[in-house]
């Protein structure tokens, strides 16, 4: 981060400075919240968590060379303290990027802001010094604690948003307010939070209501509620998408042999063909996105494509497609999972399978819950399990309680009476199943909700096959 002295973060945050001898002590490298990613002249925030009070770890923060400690109480070494960390934090977040002048990339959306925010990161990188979200970093811990990695040398600033409720999104983006804003769509996940896709869209939208005057609103233009949000802004309107009218447009989209996603790109200043690396048609929508954004910050057509085409993954566990030695292909996309996303990735296992053709190995989806889906998680479940028969997946593996029985019960439902699909009690007995009776040839997709721990089956097929190429990234 841009180097402040201990005085001016105590101005900046509100805070009281305790056993500080000299305030003038600058913080030069990264605000941490885990003690043990401390470096010298380091802040570290200490939270106090549900299982862990970082408070507790503020002498061993000091001692592996913090310049001091962010905490809500004196803990006995150099610290600021302040009423709440998270907005403190937050406060020198914006101050800090306020310094920088760096442009910042808002993002936002019910189902690939990580991907897409990957690909974003992947192009920019061509034009100048990026950062951006590592992961899922998307909360108001994780987002002001991206934006302090941001140096004087840093040209963009790509941010990803979650929102687990109305006003997240809006508070997020003042932290950092963006010049660029993007809404990706609107879908299913957090249904149960929110209660209706249309609590959802006007959550999302809150990103596009700071935009400034002389910012930009990108849009999907193929999802309504999307689209819907340009009366909402000040912002100038950039579309994205495979509708006619959208500025940065995808068309001839189709799909390579090996089930990758290939397309004309359409921008306002010409077109290119993309021929991307990374698995399933879902990517299109992603690619348009952060090609349109691309545009916006001045990256030509040709560069735009040849960067999409150069892209993989930089986040783990999504659509990782790695092939074992004996042929045996395992797709890790057991980060998280809505019914949007499941779908995509049902969809992309089809066709890696359809690939192989007939003298190649069968495919199996390997799926457990997806989380917070309220009233609609019966009839959601139900209906992956019934897709999954309907794009002739060869085996189906229902992986713990209630909801993998509902998965089950509508593959059932659709016609899969035989051994086509199967319910086990957990990640090992997936495990064990599948162990027995994989051959080479086979594609294995692993997808949950994070809180599932499904990413235990792909990395046990995968930890006796340390040869295995990783195809994906």
């Amino acid at each position: 981060m841009i180097t402040l002295s201990l005085a001016e973060i105590a101005e900046i945050v509100g805070g009281q400075s305790y056993d500080i001898p000299d305030p003038a002590v600058t913080v030069t490298g990264p605000v941490v919240i885990d003690s043990r990613e401390v470096a010298p002249g380091s802040l570290f925030a200490a939270f106090a968590g549900e299982r862990v009070d970082g408070h507790d770890y503020a002498q061993r923060a000091v001692e592996a060379g913090a310049a001091a400690v962010l905490a809500a109480r004196p803990v006995g070494v150099p610290a600021i303290v302040v009423d709440d960390v998270v907005g403190a934090l937050g406060a020198l977040a914006r101050a800090v990027v306020e310094r920088l002048g760096t442009t910042v990339v808002g993002l936002t959306g019910s189902a690939g802001k990580t991907s897409t925010k990957d690909l974003i990161a992947q192009l920019l990188q061509r034009k100048g010094p990026t950062v951006w979200t590592p992961g899922s970093l998307n909360n108001e811990i994780g987002l002001p604690v991206t934006a302090l990695t941001a140096t004087a040398e840093t040209e963009h600033l790509v941010l990803e948003m979650g929102a687990r409720g109305v006003g997240h999104i809006h508070y997020l983006a003042n932290l950092t307010p963006p010049r660029i804003g993007l809404v990706l769509n609107v879908g299913s996940a957090h249904l149960g939070e929110f209660g209706s896709r249309e609590a959802i869209a006007q959550a999302k939208g809150e990103l596009v209501e700071v935009l400034p005057e002389d910012g930009c609103a990108v849009l999907n233009a193929d999802d309504p509620l999307v689209r819907a949000m340009a009366s909402r802004t000040k912002a100038r309107v950039l579309l994205f998408g495979e509708a006619p009218e959208a500025d940065v447009r995808g068309e001839k989209v189709r799909m390579t042999a090996d089930g990758r996603p290939a397309f004309e790109l359409h921008t306002p200043t010409g077109c290119s063909d993309v021929t991307m690396r990374l698995y399933g048609e879902h990517h299109v929508s992603n690619a348009l996105a952060a090609a349109a954004v691309a545009h916006e910050l001045g990256m030509s057509v040709t560069e735009i494509a040849e960067a999409l085409s150069e892209a993989g993954t930089l986040s783990r566990w999504r659509m990782e497609v790695t092939e074992r030695p004996d042929g045996v292909t395992v797709v890790n996309d057991a980060y998280n999972a809505n019914p949007e996303s499941m779908r995509a990735a049902l969809r992309a296992l089809a066709a890696m399978g359809q690939a192989r053709g007939a003298d190649g190995g069968r495919t199996w989806a390997v799926l457990g819950q997806m989380a917070e889906l309220g009233d609609a998680s019966l009839a959601e479940h139900d209906a992956v399990g019934r897709l999954a028969v309907r794009l002739n997946v060869s085996k189906l593996v229902a992986v713990g309680g209630r909801e993998a029985s509902w998965l089950q019960l509508g593959a059932y439902n659709e016609g899969s009476w035989g051994e086509e699909s199967v319910h086990v009690s957990d990640a090992q007995a997936a495990v064990d199943l599948l162990r027995s009776e994989l051959r080479p040839g086979d594609v294995v997709l692993v997808k949950a909700s994070r809180s599932v721990g499904l990413e235990k089956v792909a990395l046990a097929l995968l930890e006796n096959s340390t040869e295995g190429e990783v195809v994906g990234r």
